[in-house]
């Protein structure tokens, strides 16, 4: 059990569509973070951009990026976290926004984007995922979802205090800041969560501007580290796992959550 977990946001500003500068780019990166962090998390769709064109650049689990991520993980001794386009291996062709959480012990976890955001396309080009894995790792409990499900609740929610952080990786448009600002903070609080997002910066190939707001909260709804606006950077902090737990000892508003089914 690690009780002090170290957490890099690594705010970047992608290549439209240019794996091997966005992977260049994060080997540059984590150069700079060896032996200085735990987990390193990246943007939604860190290595081509937020694109709709998942029939060219999708890859499947055993491909080139994943294939390289595990290498770096091992060889730099960081978790690293974050999404891609993914490919199924069935007919016909199944793609998803893939998220990963992938350790140096070369431990694998995924998650499929469950809330696919249609305003811009992409629950026509993508498959909408339907399991909600935790991470186990260091003795934390991680939860890994994908930009748009951070506007669901819901799916967020952290039942019987199942998740100690809480990972948002996104393309989130600077046009929608507030709400990704106000969000961040809401999950923190009603769920006594350590709450992460990592968001990206400059403009992608449809011409929409991000401008970051990367940023760590605690469970008190605090922010404990953040990324400069509209820049590239790197932002480490390092979470308290006793604290946390004293904190939903001596406020226990978990135990008054209401109960609820999912439905896929």
């Amino acid at each position: 059990m690690t009780d002090k977990l170290r957490i890099s946001l690594l705010q970047t500003d992608i290549e439209w569509e240019n794996k091997s500068a966005n992977l260049c780019s994060l080997r540059e990166h984590l150069e700079g973070l060896r032996g200085k962090t735990d987990i390193a998390i990246l943007p939604e769709m860190f290595s081509t951009g937020f694109g709709m064109r998942p029939e060219t650049l999708a890859e499947p689990w055993q491909g080139e990026t994943v294939a390289t991520l595990k290498q770096w993980a091992a060889d730099y001794g960081i978790a690293l976290a974050g999404s891609y386009i993914a490919l199924d291996n069935t007919l016909p062709a199944r793609y998803a926004n893939r998220a990963f959480f992938l350790t140096p012990q070369g431990d694998e976890h995924y998650y499929d984007k469950r809330h696919l955001f249609r305003m811009g396309g992409e629950d026509k080009h993508f498959q909408a995922g339907s399991a909600r894995p935790i991470v186990r790792y260091k003795g934390w409990n991680i939860l890994l979802l994908v930009c748009y499900d951070l506007r669901f609740p819901v799916w967020s929610r952290n039942a019987g205090n199942a998740y100690d952080l809480l990972i948002y990786v996104a393309n989130w448009p600077a046009a929608r800041r507030q709400a990704w600002d106000i969000l961040l903070q809401a999950r923190a609080l009603e769920n006594l969560s350590y709450v992460c997002g990592v968001n990206r910066t400059g403009t992608d190939g449809y011409g929409i501007p991000h401008n970051g707001g990367s940023k760590v909260i605690s469970y008190h709804g605090k922010v404990l580290a953040s990324v400069p606006d509209g820049q590239e950077g790197i932002a480490t902090t390092s979470l308290d796992y006793t604290a946390l737990q004293t904190f939903r000892k001596r406020f226990p508003a978990w135990m008054d959550a209401d109960t609820f089914t999912l439905e896929a």
